[in-house]
């Protein structure tokens, strides 16, 4: 019995030892497996790569990216005896309000927080090696101190500067907008990047976009700062490429400023303009009323945030003539002195239609009907093409197609069908730009082909890319030139509209010593089916030199307001002139015989607010690019008040006297008839 006792005993205590030490080799291995807080013996710094910059073709920076940071304190690491002087002097450093920082600290129920916080968000660069230095200083200062974590480790927080995103700068607010475009940033792995939404910024958003981030791999010193010494490992950071426009920054900048007070003076909705060299499709300036600042966008900006250059469609009136008698000569169905019955500006077509000119002629030859604008002896030339050579000749002049402007959207526009255009009603309709929907860029490309040989040249905003080792990279367009016409038919209609320009609708485009060419159109805009008073008005061509100078010019004014300046020749062409004007003056165009004095200041009826524009000047110093910068209307003092006398009853007004429009005729359709 005690044998057996003791057996039992023995057992008991056997079993309670493995027992133990399977617990024991349990929690050794548990030990060795768990995630323990041991500092690293390395420590890693990243260097995210930026996106590219855009830049103009003076060396402007007109985009750029920096990186932004965020400042971030434990609460429970700061001695509360010294909270105070850090709030002051991180206050001091990052220009954030005392009252604000010490928010912070609080939470709902005005506890103090004690873990991290967040002071300042969006530091930028400066500011933040600022920081980091006030952040050594403190430390030096003794104003942390040390707290345990959860594992027991005693701890050294301080005022960490953290790396959490790219942001993108536009030095020049609204100067190129919207060519540039504008970015959204969107959040990758915590860190935030610009994304380009339209523009150059959309456009162009693989080449310049960030390729790969670098970093800095050491060993770690006992405050975690990297040790740069033979076992570190750096990995360069590659930037995205920068981009590198044809257009000067001076150029469009003074193109900009004249167009704000010609909308302003014609009480238009917009104004278009560009310039581009005729042979190379290099685009010196693509200017737009309707600007932006793309780091500060309100709702009044949304309907400029679209490039309308690319994306605006219209019906563009009178200046598709010249398109028209170009595909004529180049099938040999006319010449430029072959003489068309104009029926003293009247010509039926059925019924029910009437094809109608303002000045009535007899007869006009094909030149004489592009410098007359005459709808009927245009409709005639059309007649003598079949509906297929019509509609091939107008996408050989790149219409219904994207013009390869490099935005990011290049809409196609519309031109009839075939069925349609076999018939001479929609035929006639089309010569002259009625029943068909085109792109400024379409037109800006088209109309190159008449000073550069019959070949339209695709405009191009950006030149070349570049990385950062300075090699250069460029790119083809998706829409390259078009042979539209040939040689002898282009130069035809070069010589015609000389003759516009000459004793025609453009007269007020000419400038001495120049070769100035063109051709004006005035298009009623269609609303709910029918066209109503409300106008598109422009004037496209080019203005050369004896140097070899060569420029296409395009100009669209919509809606101008003002009485009968919504003809071309009241709008489009003073803008046209005054932009050669700028050509001259910036020594692009040398007129034989000097330069000769510009065109009087734009007159406005009454002074407008402030709006960073500035009057034209004549016998002036070309200003500086700083000083294009700083030109601002400075507003005259208000007149004293007078007493006035006793209001007398005035005499009911008389109806004013309307003059005849004696100009441009717009034919009133129904735009469905058209389409």
């Amino acid at each position: 019995m005690v044998l057996h006792q003791r057996k039992n005993k023995i057992s008991f205590l056997f079993i309670l030892l493995v027992a133990t030490m399977a617990i024991f080799l349990f929690s050794v291995l548990k030990t060795i497996l768990s995630p323990r807080d041991i500092p690293s013996q390395y420590t890693i710094v990243h260097d995210r790569s930026l996106r590219g910059d855009i830049i103009s073709a003076d060396n402007y920076t007109l985009s750029r990216s920096q990186k932004t940071y965020q400042a971030v304190i434990h609460g429970a690491s700061i001695d509360p005896a010294k909270r105070k002087a850090f709030v002051r002097l991180f206050s001091i450093y990052s220009g954030i309000p005392e009252e604000d920082v010490l928010k912070k600290f609080k939470d709902k129920n005005g506890k103090d927080f004690r873990g991290n916080i967040v002071l300042a968000k969006d530091i930028n660069f400066k500011s933040a090696m600022q920081l980091k230095e006030l952040a050594y200083k403190l430390r030096k200062l003794g104003a942390f101190k040390t707290t345990k974590t959860s594992s027991g480790i005693e701890v050294l927080y301080g005022l960490d500067i953290v790396e959490n995103g790219e942001t993108r700068e536009f030095p020049l607010k609204d100067v190129l907008s919207p060519v540039l475009g504008y970015v959204r940033n969107r959040n990758e792995e915590r860190y935030s990047r610009p994304h380009g939404i339209k523009g150059l910024e959309r456009k162009y958003e693989k080449h310049i976009t960030s390729k790969k981030n670098g970093y800095f791999k050491g060993e770690r010193d006992v405050v975690a700062s990297v040790i740069h010494n033979k076992n570190s490992i750096e990995m360069p950071r590659v930037d995205g490429m920068d981009l590198h426009l044809n257009v000067p920054l001076a150029f469009q900048r003074r193109i900009e400023l004249m167009i704000d007070r010609m909308k302003a003076s014609i009480d238009a909705d917009e104004i278009l303009a560009g310039v581009m060299e005729s042979s190379t499709g290099k685009v010196l300036a693509l200017a737009s009323t309707e600007r932006y600042d793309p780091r500060h966008i309100h709702n009044k900006d949304i309907s400029a945030l679209d490039p309308k250059f690319s994306e605006y469609a219209y019906e563009a009136g009178s200046v598709i003539k010249p398109l028209t008698l170009a595909i004529a000569l180049n099938h040999k169905v006319v010449t430029p002195d072959t003489w068309f019955n104009t029926y003293n500006g009247k010509l039926k077509i059925g019924k029910r239609r009437t094809i109608s000119d303002d000045e009535k002629f007899d007869a006009l030859t094909a030149t004489d009907i592009i410098v007359h604008s005459s709808n009927v002896g245009i409709s005639q030339i059309s007649w003598r093409l079949t509906g297929q050579q019509f509609r091939d000749g107008l996408i050989k002049f790149g219409l219904s197609k994207p013009s390869g402007l490099d935005l990011s959207r290049d809409v196609p526009g519309r031109i009839k069908s075939l069925h349609l255009l076999n018939n001479n009603m929609h035929r006639a309709n089309s010569s002259y730009g009625y029943g068909m929907l085109v792109t400024f860029a379409q037109l800006f490309k088209a109309y190159s082909a008449f000073n550069n040989n019959g070949v339209a040249v695709t405009p191009r905003l950006v030149d070349y890319l570049s990385d950062d080792k300075g090699n250069r990279y460029t790119l083809e367009p998706k829409e390259g030139d078009l042979k539209a016409v040939e040689k002898k038919a282009a130069g035809q209609i070069h010589d015609i509209l000389l003759e516009v320009v000459k004793r025609g609708t453009g007269v007020k485009a000419q400038y001495p010593g120049l070769e100035i060419g063109g051709k004006t159109g005035t298009a009623h805009i269609a609303k709910g089916g029918r066209y109503v008073r409300e106008y598109h008005s422009s004037f496209y061509g080019f203005a050369n030199d004896k140097e070899g100078h060569k420029y296409t010019i395009g100009v669209l004014v919509i809606r101008a307001k003002k009485y009968h300046k919504y003809f071309a020749s009241q709008s489009a062409v003073p803008t046209f002139r005054r932009i050669v004007d700028i050509l001259v003056e910036l020594d692009y165009l040398k007129p034989e015989g000097g330069k000769i004095d510009t065109l009087s200041p734009i007159k406005l009826d009454k002074p407008k607010e402030d709006n960073g524009t500035m009057p034209e000047r004549t016998n002036v110093k070309n200003p500086s690019i700083n000083e294009l910068f700083e030109m601002k209307s400075k507003p005259k003092p208000k007149p004293k008040r007078k007493k006035r006398p006793a209001a007398k009853p005035k005499p009911k007004p008389k109806p004013p006297v309307r003059k005849p429009l004696t100009k441009e005729k717009i034919e009133e359709l129904s735009a469905e008839d058209l389409f």
